[in-house]
């Protein structure tokens, strides 16, 4: 590719330092994916601009107008704090006409309603676990279809925020107790959802329209997990120590048949296809030991850090990570240059 003027959008506090020397990994953590994109991107000879947004747009505007950038590799989870309101900065972007990474706003906020993706899927026969919503505010009271146990969640938050042993529940004092802990202390509604035993995948996928299934990556929850149920909680995911400690992994999907492999794929672009998924995402299920894979939830934009789930199975697809966010680069600028090729002329 060649050299491109990219403006990096992040989260002020994730704004990462020009060096990693002096840092804990704690520490690095936190902003491991901005301080990789950023680096990675200069490094492949792309002149990059970074900057922190979260409660105005025009910072956006203003560094568009003065960098005039080939491409924004937008990197926001949330604006003025909410997970919700990411899809009105790629709106933003598209109104300004310019070209961005990362999946459109008709798939945020699809794949950002759980409730509303699983129903969509639901009725395109992929299955899906049986649930129900808890709005703030309204009683809490569980329908007699919806069996234990269940796993309490917030409707709208991502990256497992909420969610610990505890979301497990096999009663209904349990859940209701859950549920005003999501009301309360993550200040979403509830969703809870029919707790699916079993291995849990995470797919990630490449495209705009022609899609590029990554190899099936799993969560491997280590020793202690035998035996028990075994929930991907908040701890579980982002507490580096933790996950030594229990010796939880990442890694290439072992002993699925070829059979279940192409199933497996062929589910997840239809799932892209019915939430208009594109750019990059993956896409999470819950495999039981019958074989059967059950959609979990779907993540647009998800984790791009050098050493994650994403990059490490695209770089098991014989994918480099710089080759990787090239790709990236390509897939949001062929999107916008499609767009213009598609518009009517407008008729004064």
């Amino acid at each position: 590719m060649k050299p491109l003027r990219v403006l990096v959008l992040m989260h002020p506090d994730f704004t990462p330092p020009d060096s990693l020397k002096g840092y804990s990994e704690k520490e690095k953590h936190v902003w491991k994916t901005e301080y990789d994109v950023i680096s990675t991107l200069r490094a492949s000879g792309h002149e990059v601009t970074a900057i922190g947004v979260q409660h105005e747009l025009r910072p956006i505007r203003e560094a568009i107008e003065e960098r005039k950038p080939d491409v924004v590799f937008n990197l926001l989870e949330q604006f003025h704090g909410e997970t919700a309101y990411d899809q009105n900065v790629a709106s933003y972007l598209e109104l300004l006409r310019m070209p961005y990474t990362g999946c459109n706003p008709r798939g945020l906020m699809l794949a950002r309603g759980k409730a509303l993706s699983k129903k969509l899927l639901s009725y395109h026969r992929i299955p899906t676990p049986a649930f129900a919503v808890f709005p703030i505010g309204r009683k809490i009271k569980r329908q007699s279809k919806l069996g234990f146990p269940l796993i309490v969640k917030s409707l709208t938050e991502d990256s497992s925020v909420g969610i610990a042993q505890a979301s497990v529940v096999d009663s209904d004092e349990k859940l209701a107790e859950r549920v005003r802990f999501v009301h309360e202390r993550v200040g979403t509604d509830a969703i809870a959802e029919q707790f699916i035993d079993g291995r849990e995948l995470y797919v990630g996928v490449l495209g705009n329209h022609r899609l590029r299934v990554l190899p099936v990556w799993e969560l491997q929850f280590g020793e202690d997990a035998q035996g028990k149920l075994t929930v991907a909680t908040e701890k579980l995911k982002h507490d580096l120590d933790y996950q030594e400690k229990r010796g939880v992994f990442y890694g290439c999907a072992e002993n699925l048949s070829p059979e279940l492999t192409r199933r497996i794929q062929r589910i997840v672009k239809r799932i892209c296809v019915t939430l208009e998924l594109d750019g990059y995402n993956r896409i999470d299920f819950r495999l039981t030991a019958e074989g059967v894979p059950y959609f979990l939830e779907a993540n647009p934009n998800p984790e791009i850090a050098s050493k994650e789930e994403f990059a490490a199975a695209a770089a098991h697809d014989g994918i480099a990570y710089p080759d990787l966010l090239n790709r990236i680069l390509e897939l949001g600028m062929s999107r916008a240059r499609q767009s213009l090729q598609t518009e009517l002329p407008f008729n004064s």
